[in-house]
């Protein structure tokens, strides 16, 4: 299965999201800010990143903009997670380098369909 990077803030969300997504036979590395997300990515080469948008210290989509300028990263496709849902929202996202878009709260089977479609499998 895929190594995921989570980068998620909010502890509770976190806890879910990475258990859930452990239970369906993914590795999760977990980042709790848009800094130590960007800093995984380089260092552990996940499969792909799940990015919240409304983080500390670097937000999700300056977080994204460094990952997608890194040639060493740059491949490594973003889904955004935002509570945020409107059209905009998402234009932001895409505009900054993220490859999709899943709003919260994350429905597992969803967000499992657009990590099997963006890794190809």
């Amino acid at each position: 299965m895929a190594k995921i990077l989570l980068v998620e803030d909010n502890e509770m969300n976190r806890d879910m999201l990475s258990r859930r997504l452990s239970r369906n036979g993914h590795e999760v590395l977990v980042a709790v800010n848009g800094q130590e997300g960007v800093d995984l990515a380089l260092s552990e080469r996940p499969d792909i990143i799940l990015m919240d948008m409304s983080l500390p210290v670097l937000d999700g989509w300056e977080a994204t903009r460094q990952v997608k300028a890194n040639p060493a990263t740059a491949a490594i496709p973003v889904i955004a997670l935002t509570a945020h849902a409107m059209a905009k929202d998402r234009e932001d996202a895409m505009a900054a380098g993220c490859d999709d878009f899943d709003t919260k709260p994350v429905e597992l089977p969803r967000l499992l369909g657009k990590i099997q479609a963006l890794l190809g499998g």
